[in-house]
């Protein structure tokens, strides 16, 4: 990632091309840039947190009504069976790779913002919190939650899996 802060700039526009006090109007719009770029990361982020609670809740929904159907799934045919565990596959490989773009989505931006900073004051984002955080490196200091949610997805479908397979039998 270290062509992004190459590719940020725009070195056609600068502190010139702004009337009046050109560099202080220059410096404003590189802050206006910066707030908007942390800003539309934040949105990623939850517009993530809404997508996970929609696939946990649906995924939940679906465990507790086979739970109160366990008797009568053995009596269906294996088909249908095999139908239903296709479809709830299918649907926690599309939680998984949905969490896992969101992910990338996310480190992109978190890189431009890091670029951002390296005309600002502060490093406040890419390096002063990723620091104190341990760089995502120390569980007990901090772990992703990119880390954790990439694993729920499996874990349904290995709970699906393992359903199927008692149901089946």
């Amino acid at each position: 990632m270290s062509e992004i802060p190459q590719m940020l700039w725009n070195e056609a526009v600068g502190p010139s091309d702004y009337t009046g006090d050109g560099a202080e109007k220059y410096r404003a719009a590189v802050l206006d840039q910066y707030k908007l770029c942390v800003e539309m990361a934040d949105r990623v982020s939850a517009r993530r947190n809404l997508s996970n609670t929609f696939f946990l809740t649906m995924n939940t929904a679906v465990v507790a009504a086979a739970v109160a159907a366990a008797t009568r799934l053995t009596t269906l045919s294996i088909w249908l069976l095999a139908a239903g565990l296709l479809v709830l596959l299918t649907q926690c490989a599309a939680w998984f790779t949905l969490m896992r773009s969101y992910r990338l989505l996310n480190s992109a931006k978190y890189a431009v913002i890091g670029a951002f900073e390296q005309r600002l004051p502060a490093y406040a984002y890419s390096r002063a919190e990723w620091v104190a955080l341990g760089e995502g490196r120390d569980w007990r200091k901090y772990l992703p939650l990119t880390h954790i949610e990439q694993w729920v997805p499996g874990i349904f479908a290995l709970a699906y899996m393992l359903g199927f397979l008692a149901a089946a039998l």
